[in-house]
């Protein structure tokens, strides 16, 4: 069976719906009323004959059938937004200063070695990495492309900016032996609560980590008598013995490997998939060599 620009259209928009977690910011992101977009989504279940969505006045969760299906769109809207960054660099060179922000771990261990087969690519171009931990900002902090590692509900809606998913990293709750030899390992997520809890200050001053319970997610408010805008100083803290952290592989897979920190795998969903996006100016305002960067980007960072 085909399906239909309006099938098309529909999983772009659920797609839109599960990663903004808001029927107000997927209309605000694709330029639609709530409305619209609430009547769209509304038809499509009916049309499929299932229910995609559980929907409160709290938040929005995944039902059986979203979780199967939401993937496919997924991947369907960031081919959408691949085609219309390509659509919109045609006929543009790719030429000059590329200025690019990301956290310091992951400009180092993951975009430092690309830059050269870029350039290879690209001889008329320069790029200027800048490694930092803080969430900057793109247009007023002079960068032509951010990189950051964030649920899509962390980096905001702007009109001025596009958000392009790249890839994801698994994220880790890990603590030492020795700390859950003396404090007890955890079984649920509730049990966190007990616990002491080493949190990322970047994000939210009041943190939530995300488990799943019955097949949906619940979310954990951590609060902490230590916290840190470095992912390498939340690592040596919990090798310390200070208590559980929550970081991306790549940043403790040598820990876990040599035994320093051990991987809390009772709790589950709690090594959850953070999203490696890049932020950049809108379509229609973003030049070739932004557009270009990403594209390659997307390319060699779609299996990290």
């Amino acid at each position: 069976m085909s399906a239909t620009v309006e099938d098309l259209t529909s999983m772009v928009l659920f797609a839109c719906v599960v990663e903004e977690r808001s029927f107000t910011a997927a209309a605000a992101r694709l330029g639609m009323s709530k409305s619209a977009v609430s009547a769209q989504l509304a038809r499509f279940e009916k049309a499929l004959g299932a229910q995609l969505l559980h929907r409160s006045t709290r938040r929005l969760s995944l039902t059986e059938s979203g979780l199967a299906l939401y993937p496919r769109c997924r991947a369907l809207l960031d081919e959408a937004d691949a085609a219309a960054a390509l659509a919109h660099g045609l006929g543009r060179e790719t030429t000059g200063l590329l200025r690019v922000n990301a956290p310091v771990s992951f400009g180092t261990t993951h975009l430092a070695p690309l830059v050269g087969d870029f350039l290879a690519i690209y001889p008329d171009m320069q790029v200027e990495l800048t490694a930092d931990d803080r969430h900057v900002d793109v247009l007023a902090g002079g960068f032509d492309v951010v990189v950051r590692i964030s649920g899509r509900e962390r980096l905001g809606s702007s009109p001025l900016l596009t958000a392009r998913r790249l890839g994801e990293v698994q994220v880790v709750l890990c603590a030492s032996p020795a700390y859950l030899e003396a404090r007890g390992h955890p079984k649920v997520p509730e049990d966190l609560l007990r616990h002491h809890c080493l949190r990322y200050s970047h994000a939210t001053p009041h943190e939530e980590w995300r488990f799943e319970v019955d097949g949906r997610p619940a979310y954990i408010p951590v609060e902490s008598r230590f916290s840190s805008n470095s992912g390498e100083v939340l690592r040596a803290a919990a090798e310390a013995g200070l208590g559980i952290t929550r970081l991306p592989h790549f940043l403790v897979a040598e820990a876990l490997e040599a035994g320093t920190l051990e991987a809390l795998t009772a709790l589950k969903g709690g090594g959850t998939e953070l999203g490696v996006w890049a932020l950049y100016p809108a379509r229609g305002r973003a030049p070739a060599k932004v557009l270009a960067w990403v594209d390659f980007l997307a390319e060699r960072l779609k299996e990290l």
